[in-house]
């Protein structure tokens, strides 16, 4: 599960670091190719909720290992894209099936794990990602500029094809088929609760990719980072979000329901400071070192709250929207990306990258506000455990 949330990250994530290359290949501008990272997130969010939903009426070992086949064929034709016009429908083929993946992984916590360690099954599989950001982005950076760009997804089909031939191996093939319909799954969005959750998720991953979308230039144009130190920032960026990954699982077991999520909300206050503060790298380029360090720790630490959040309430009150319910952490996040990598594009292209950071930071202050509203929720989920010895 970690290694095929590993490819999901590397296949994602790699856009960031290979931006200008891919710009300068195809012969578009770097804010052409940064959209690519607003639409793949437009895609994956509306997706991933249906396709999850419809996926619990399938075998889940071949719907898996099939979804996992169609995000191959996505990146072989990213490797080959002879434009920017492939390249885009190549970005969305992986974009239709990467949420699902994700949210199937999750469905196999209780095959794999007991349930004292369930949080940290959740943030070891949502830390693939964080390591695909210290290993496979910086990785397939290096490979793009020694070899090309085109050689950073080929990389990557490699990883996936090994991966298909594990899953073969080691996963259980046994099913957990839904006798839901369809429709009535989606009723978990009426739940004020997953509302609140959704929300905050999308305005914590906003926040973040108002800027993170416009890293490397960053570092770059900001920062005057040297071109061949740019992977190793990559990597110091990566490791702070892995941390963000690992510890976030504990801030996760913190409580049962919405009490973890609600916990995150003085980090979210000191996040809005860090980002409104990363203006000043404009004009003191060396504090851009620890300030983007600090801001991958803090990137992912709401991740395994908010799929805590989501799993109780539909265990609690819609178990039959378990499979939806694992879904909805990367459907709000991806929605998050979305808004935050085109905010981030418009205040590049008419304020410049120094305006990336306090644009951000006013996410965080919704993400604040939304945490605070699902503070009520806290007593009477404590009441549901204590009444139900959990």
């Amino acid at each position: 599960m970690i290694a095929l949330s590993f490819a999901l990250g590397m296949s994602e994530f790699i856009m960031v670091g290979i931006l200008p290359d891919i710009a300068a290949g195809l012969k578009v501008s770097e804010v052409t190719v940064g959209n690519l990272v607003s639409l793949f997130a437009l895609v994956y969010a509306p997706v991933t909720p249906l396709g999850s939903a419809l996926s619990a009426r399938f075998p889940r070992f071949a719907t898996h290992l099939t979804l996992v086949a169609v995000f191959l064929v996505g990146n072989v034709m990213c490797a080959f894209a002879p434009n920017y016009t492939v390249l885009l429908i190549a970005r969305i083929v992986i974009a239709l099936v990467s949420g699902t993946l994700v949210a199937i992984a999750m469905t196999y916590a209780p095959d794999v794990t007991v349930e004292r360690y369930r949080t940290k099954f959740i943030a070891w599989v949502f830390s693939g990602f964080s390591i695909a950001s210290v290993a496979g982005v910086p990785v397939g950076t290096w490979v793009a500029g020694v070899f090309g760009w085109r050689w950073a997804f080929l990389l990557v089909c490699a990883i996936t094809i090994v991966l298909m031939v594990l899953m073969v191996t080691v996963l259980p093939r046994n099913s957990h088929i839904v006798r839901i319909g369809f429709l009535p799954q989606f009723r978990l969005f009426l739940d004020r609760r997953i509302q609140l959750g959704v929300a905050d998720v999308m305005f914590g991953a906003a926040a973040s990719y108002v800027f993170y979308t416009y890293l490397t230039p960053i570092m770059r144009d900001e920062m005057h980072v040297p071109e061949r130190f740019l992977s190793i920032g990559l990597v110091v960026f990566g490791a702070a979000c892995l941390w963000s990954n690992l510890y976030g699982g504990k801030l996760a077991d913190r409580g049962r329901g919405v009490e973890p999520l609600t916990h995150i909300r003085p980090i979210y206050c000191v996040h809005t400071l860090l980002l409104a503060s990363l203006i000043l790298v404009h004009w003191v380029p060396a504090y851009g070192v620890p300030l983007l360090v600090v801001l991958g720790m803090f990137m992912y630490l709401q991740n395994s709250a908010s799929q805590v959040l989501y799993m109780d309430v539909a265990a609690q009150s819609h178990p039959g929207s378990l499979n939806l319910a694992a879904s909805l952490n990367s459907m709000s996040f991806n929605i998050g990306i979305a808004l935050g990598s085109a905010v981030g594009g418009l205040v590049n292209d008419h304020l410049g990258l120094m305006w990336l950071g306090p644009v951000g930071a006013v996410f965080t202050l919704l993400a604040v506000g939304t945490t605070t509203l699902l503070r009520p929720f806290v007593a009477k989920d404590r009441g549901f455990y204590e009444r139900s010895g959990k």
